[in-house]
């Protein structure tokens, strides 16, 4: 893989301009009510927020207008993809990398990891573990280094497709590894991916370059900024983006993330982000940088950053990670999140480790979230939400263009909702625990209410055909 030139030029200007940023930033601190209040008119219309409206909400201190916010987030998000919440698993492939970033425990210099890549039998055993636990959906991690190249990648893809136990099965695979060049995405579109995610981890090109030591291969800001615009080339128009907050002033971050959604409206066609990712960084084996960073984000402003996300980004799926202890996680799910991981082991090799009753030692992070599947699904059917499961969008194409279109209307729970409960049935009959099953049920059946009765029989019609053995139903 050869990078071009022009991400080599130091002269390259890219579409972020941290004085810009901050100045934005700074004029808009103590904003006016009246001010705010028209921004929250025009979140409510489901329109993207302009980087100085959305510098405005990050200015926010007053306690009324925080929690209108926090309203409107969840208004919002149910809005455009109704109460449901959907479910995946990250699977770690290989932690080699030849990076050294100061925040990582898969850095190259850190000896208290064991490095390790999965073979595919390895592979197929991760996976199956995670089918026999209802997963249908994954996020395939990996380390930077040249051995996990496009075709290496795009091998694993396909073993995480054809491995199948019963009626288990991976519909969607998604991947989260280093940036490519258009002829490596061409390689992994072909092999069937799902979403390409790349995170910037910091949009401060300052903080960046202290981070990520002169000489390796990530040091290269530009080449990672816009490695999903390659992907797009290539015909992958699904991304997803994320910072790691932590790393810097996280009004600094969100704002990032807010241009480089803008980035992508500009040169594709009104195509944005499929998804946004916001971990926090959180303590790693023999990292000392993990343990007090500077820029460490609080819980109380963790919900703010994601709340106006939200509101900035109205059409975009928002994903809270298990880095997040469950009582976050409780607190924030309702601020505007549409995607969260469970079950989550994210050593190499974990899941499987997990199933032998061990428990996986010398990851990438601590988690927070150690609930399994089942007890997490069980827990979103409590607080109201109907878990999901669907992969429909994707095949049907439901992407890029199509979906943005959709989401922007605030049309795609049309899709969305019908689909959760069909794929929330297989998973209760197949998987879930009784108690899960009893208090799935009833999200079921309470969901289908709030459809107009015609809608409602095709749903129930559709729900039988579950009950009678079929699988894999969609619209």
């Amino acid at each position: 893989m050869k990078i071009d030139q022009k991400y080599l030029d130091p002269n390259l200007k890219d579409f972020i301009d941290d004085d810009k940023i901050w100045e934005q930033l700074n004029a808009a601190k103590n904003p006016d009510k009246s001010e705010i209040r028209r921004i929250f008119d025009k979140a409510k219309k489901k329109i993207r927020l302009e980087p100085e409206e959305t510098a405005k909400l990050l200015q926010i201190e007053d306690k009324d207008l925080l929690e209108e916010m926090f309203s409107l987030a969840r208004k919002i998000k149910e809005e455009v993809y109704g109460e449901r919440i959907v479910f995946f698993a990250p699977l770690y492939v290989g932690n080699n990398c030849i990076n050294n970033c100061k925040y990582c425990g898969f850095r190259n210099a850190n000896d208290a990891i064991n490095r390790k890549t999965l073979t595919m039998d390895e592979l197929g055993k991760e996976v199956e573990v995670l089918e026999k636990a209802g997963h249908k959906r994954l996020i395939l991690v990996y380390g930077e280094h040249p051995m996990y190249d496009a075709d290496f990648i795009a091998k694993t893809i396909k073993k995480v497709y054809s491995t199948k136990v019963g009626r288990g099965e991976i519909r969607r695979v998604n991947i989260n590894a280093a940036p490519l060049d258009v002829e490596g995405y061409k390689k992994l579109h072909e092999a069937g991916i799902g979403t390409f995610q790349i995170f910037q981890e910091t949009y401060h090109h300052e903080t960046y370059k202290k981070l990520h030591p002169k000489g390796d291969r990530k040091a290269n800001y530009a080449w990672r900024l816009y490695g999903l615009d390659r992907a797009m080339e290539a015909g992958i128009d699904d991304l997803g983006i994320g910072a790691l907050f932590g790393l810097y002033d996280w009004k600094f971050e969100v704002m990032g993330l807010l241009y480089h959604t803008i980035h992508f409206e500009k040169m594709f066609n009104g195509v944005g982000p499929h998804t946004i990712s916001f971990p926090r960084i959180e303590p790693a084996l023999d990292v000392p940088f993990t343990l007090n960073p500077k820029y460490r984000v609080s819980d109380e402003d963790f919900k703010k950053l994601v709340a106006i996300l939200r509101l900035s980004v109205p059409y975009t799926g928002m994903i809270l990670t298990a880095r997040e202890s469950t009582k976050v996680r409780e607190e924030v799910l309702p601020l505007g999140v549409s995607q969260i991981d469970a079950g989550s082991r994210i050593g190499i090799g974990g899941y499987a480790e997990y199933d032998e009753g061990l428990i996986p030692e010398k990851e990438q992070f601590q988690l927070g979230d150690m609930r399994s599947l089942d007890e997490a699904v069980r827990d979103v059917c409590k607080h109201g939400c109907i878990p999901s499961f669907c992969t429909a969008d994707y095949r049907c194409g439901r992407t890029g263009a199509h979906f943005m279109g959709i989401a922007k209307k605030g049309l795609i729970h049309n899709y969305c909702i019908p689909n959760a409960i069909f794929t929330f049935k297989e998973y209760l009959l197949d998987y879930a625990s009784p108690e899960t099953k009893k208090a799935g049920d009833e999200v079921i059946n309470k969901t289908i209410k709030k459809f107009e009765p015609a809608k409602q029989d095709i749903i129930k019609k559709k729900l039988q055909l579950i009950v009678d053995g079929q699988r894999d139903i969609y619209i």
